[in-house]
């Protein structure tokens, strides 16, 4: 048996002992991403083989939370492709408006730097006050980062610019104050905020949401997982609620594909069919 075929056999020994110790199911994320971050993972473990890592995880969940690390998608920053909320900002707003009450669902939110930016843009188009933003992911030190609102001053450079480029009405600097190292975001951007432990593959509906947030994630799971995840948000959404995912994804070819209409095709924001 060539040494490739033994590593594949050891990676799904290793997602089986997370999902029955930890409850975490990998086993449909994308295979190649997944075996990167595996890898990178074995690099820092002091470990001979990924089959060393079985035992070392299953008896101390130290290891696993440093495993949980490298498996999460943390890859973000502010107004984050600024052409994106420049849309949402045209395309989505305007609807979101006409309703009393609006809740957004940030699925997968990593560092929180992109729940921050649709405050900041709610607030700007008068909406935050009646809004709720749920921001979830399964990895509990990227929510506490998230909760925090701290984030490098050495980034503000660049998030300064997104803003700007994003259709920002005012200055960037309005939303955070410096401290050391560091920038903390304003505490009126957190008021609408609710932050939460939810995992894509394993958790239920999170339901009645007016627009879901999905970006860069998807990316990472196969076809079966992606059309799963989908037909959650599908589930969670009211008629004529919006779905935004990723540039280089997409709902098509989905079981729910025909339910959904494209209001931008190059940013990948979907409307859901009445």
């Amino acid at each position: 048996m060539k040494k490739s075929q033994i590593e594949d056999i050891e990676i799904k020994l290793l997602l089986e002992a997370i999902l029955r110790r930890y409850g975490y199911d990998f086993r449909n994320y994308a295979g190649a991403s997944l075996k990167r971050r595996i890898h990178h993972h074995l690099l820092r473990s002091n470990c001979e083989s990924i089959a060393e890592m079985i035992p070392k995880l299953l008896h101390d969940s130290s290891f696993f939370e440093l495993l949980l690390f490298d498996f999460s998608i943390t890859v973000t920053e502010m107004f984050r492709d600024p052409s994106f909320y420049l849309s949402v900002r045209e395309k989505v707003i305007p609807y979101m408006k006409t309703y009393p009450f609006t809740k957004v669902w940030h699925a997968g939110c990593a560092t929180g730097e992109e729940v921050y930016s649709m405050a900041i843009l709610l607030k700007e188009e008068e909406s935050l006050d009646k809004a709720t933003i749920y921001a979830t992911d399964f990895n509990d030190s990227a929510l506490s980062k998230s909760k925090s609102g701290i984030y490098p001053i050495n980034n503000v450079q660049q998030y300064t610019a997104n803003y700007q480029k994003a259709g920002g009405v005012g200055s960037f600097s309005e939303y955070y104050h410096s401290q050391y190292d560091s920038i903390i975001l304003d505490q009126s951007l957190k008021t609408r905020l609710t932050f939460a432990n939810h995992n894509l593959v394993t958790d239920g509906v999170f339901g009645e949401m007016n627009l879901i947030l999905c970006r860069n994630v998807l990316i990472y799971f196969d076809r079966d997982l992606q059309s799963r995840v989908l037909k959650l948000f599908y589930d969670s959404l009211i008629d004529g609620g919006f779905l935004c995912l990723g540039n280089k994804e997409s709902a098509q070819f989905s079981d729910v594909s025909e339910d959904f209409e494209l209001i931008d095709p190059k940013e990948k924001i979907y409307r859901k069919k009445s």
